[in-house]
């Protein structure tokens, strides 16, 4: 627990608040009154609230899908990655609750902000509700299970994280086209998830990118031990001299995709806090189990 409470930081838990408030403003000011949908679980859950009883709300549904998802990943993701997600689900779940029950909006058949018009609708939805997710990845944490998904089980089904989430969300509005007999909505709601994925990409700095990550550090065992027992994958170290100094340290070369560089960083805070680390992106990995299926 002492760990724990070192890991989480309360000015993460304050950025995912406003992160948390944020997608909600997105969601349901924009997209929801206009029937249009978000991607993911989120997404997800929208269509539920669509079809089922009226008491069944988005909230419900966003607490429901979402904690047992991340629960689930908790002993892959990390402590703290589980609290910062599960905070910013609740914060989500919550303000979407004062906004659709709670404060003087009309959120009913059409947007307080942009009307009734699907195509402003869907790129400024887009637009808040990617901005909600992406301050939520810098911030340690995830505000869709659908990532922690797609970091268990991408790689066993051989393919990336940022194609797992894709055929997720095709088939999703495949499935909204089917239920309601109408593709319009689901169009326009592809329009909001390519304006959502590319804030997100500004936010984060890549969006389903590798990054290759070289730490210089005098405690290249227990880092190596750390990131292999957290990410079960390749690490290359070897030994190198500070020109100045002189002094004998290790070189580290680890590959993470974007959702786990904060737990790196998280990791090294914790064994080598004095640690000189690079992050950058990397256009292709190729080589052995090294696709990284990230």
């Amino acid at each position: 627990m002492k760990k724990l409470l070192r890991q989480v930081k309360p000015l993460n838990l304050l950025a995912l608040l406003g992160a948390g408030i944020v997608n909600a403003v997105g969601v349901t000011m924009f997209l929801a009154p206009v029937n249009l949908y978000d991607s993911g679980i989120s997404g997800t859950s929208m269509l539920l609230w669509q079809v089922t009883p009226d008491w069944l709300i988005l909230p419900v549904f966003l607490l429901v899908l979402n904690l047992p998802i991340f629960l689930f990943g908790a002993k892959k993701q990390g402590a703290a990655f589980t609290v910062y997600s599960v905070w910013a689900v609740a914060v989500y779940a919550g303000a979407s609750f004062l906004i659709i029950r709670v404060l003087p909006v009309n959120v009913v058949g059409s947007s307080p902000v942009a009307g009734t018009d699907l195509l402003l609708c869907a790129a400024f939805g887009g637009l808040i509700s990617g901005a909600g997710s992406g301050l939520t990845l810098r911030f340690g944490g995830a505000i869709d299970g659908i990532e922690v998904l797609a970091s268990i089980y991408a790689r066993r089904l051989g393919i990336t994280v940022g194609t797992f989430v894709m055929i997720y969300n095709v088939i999703l509005y495949v499935v909204i086209g089917c239920v309601f007999g109408s593709w319009t909505l689901p169009l326009y709601s592809i329009i909001t998830y390519c304006v959502a994925i590319r804030v997100v990409d500004f936010i984060v700095e890549g969006l389903d990118k590798a990054k290759s990550v070289i730490i210089i550090t005098t405690k290249a065992e227990e880092v190596c031990q750390a990131l292999s027992g957290r990410f079960g994958r390749g690490i290359t170290r070897w030994e190198a001299r500070g020109f100045y100094s002189g002094s004998e340290k290790s070189a580290v070369y680890f590959v993470a995709n974007r959702f786990q560089i904060p737990q790196v960083k998280s990791i090294l805070r914790e064994i080598d806090p004095l640690a000189f680390v690079t992050v950058n992106e990397v256009s292709d990995v190729l080589g052995t189990g090294q696709k990284m299926h990230l």
